[in-house]
């Protein structure tokens, strides 16, 4: 009987601990990119009230116009939890400028490689000594871009790649400043409803199921906040399971939050998977790219993949 009190004594007093813990550090600051469609599992949790149910109050501290930008704020420590590209975060851990953990997958595919919609480029090839914008260097898209012209046989020293902010690429290349862009959805999608682009390639033909964002978490906050951080996961699961399940309530809060119309967003949510599991696989394929390429040094693969997902 004695130990049974003094095993009880002990469950409630972990508990209360626990829930203590959990009461002192529920504020999270989140970070996400500026229209970026592969956000919308964080916009879904925020407007049905997820993250509330579960006792976080979330505040957006930052968005972003690329990857590495979110990056510098993990850094300095501006934001707890983020929704960014795998590649960006993989960077910049790797380099050490950043200390994060991705602990889930936001979406896969959902980029796609956007020509001027009267252009005679027609296909891959036709890409060579030309000028396509790119989000950022290090970025999914960059990685996709170079992967796709590695395919076609392209040498990456006959194109000229150049970084413009997503917003800005439908003017640049109604303009005729680019001939091309890659970009993250909704983007592509609104150069095809504006009457401005085509869709030269999505990026599913480009790596058929490749992963995209993460939710991504700073790393003294994962490693102090456990009770936060799994909450935070809940959250976004549920909110991935409400995106495939409820569609057009997700379309409009994807509407919302992007302020495009209803056609753009939904003909950009074709192009996306809501997808929460990360695979090991996937993310030694975007580290041997950044190795290729020079974005980080030769490191322990796999040694790496453990400390980056907190396995």
């Amino acid at each position: 009987m004695k130990r049974f009190c003094f095993a009880l004594l002990m469950l409630l007093f972990i508990l209360t601990t626990n829930l203590n813990a959990f009461a002192e550090a529920k504020k999270v600051r989140l970070g996400y990119l500026r229209n970026d469609l592969h956000h919308l599992p964080a916009w879904v949790a925020i407007e049905m009230g997820y993250f509330k149910e579960l006792g976080l109050d979330v505040v957006v501290a930052g968005i972003f116009n690329a990857g590495p930008e979110q990056m510098t704020a993990f850094a300095s420590k501006d934001i707890d939890i983020g929704y960014l590209g795998m590649a960006p975060s993989v960077t910049g851990v790797a380099n050490k400028s950043a200390s994060v953990k991705a602990v889930k997958l936001s979406n896969s595919e959902g980029s796609a490689i956007v020509v001027r919609k009267d252009s005679d480029i027609k296909d891959l090839k036709s890409l060579e000594n030309k000028t396509i914008a790119i989000p950022g260097h290090a970025t999914v898209q960059d990685f996709l871009i170079k992967k796709a012209l590695d395919a076609a046989g392209i040498d990456i020293k006959k194109v000229k790649i150049i970084v413009i902010k997503p917003p800005e690429m439908i003017t640049a290349l109604d303009s005729k400043q680019i001939d091309a862009f890659i970009a993250w959805e909704p983007h592509p999608s609104k150069a095809v409803t504006m009457g401005i682009g085509r869709v030269l390639m999505p990026s599913s033909k480009i790596w058929k199921g490749h992963p995209c964002c993460v939710v991504a978490v700073q790393g003294d906050f994962y490693k102090n906040n456990p009770l936060v951080v799994n909450a935070f996961m809940k959250a976004h699961v549920k909110a991935n399971e409400f995106i495939k399940n409820n569609p057009k309530e997700a379309l409009r809060i994807g509407q919302k939050y992007t302020g495009m119309d209803e056609a753009t967003i939904k003909e950009a949510m074709k192009n996306i998977t809501y997808e929460h599991h990360i695979n090991d696989k996937d993310i030694k394929e975007y580290m041997d790219y950044l190795q290729k390429f020079g974005y980080i040094k030769p490191i322990d693969i796999d040694q790496f993949i453990k400390e980056y997902t907190g396995k």
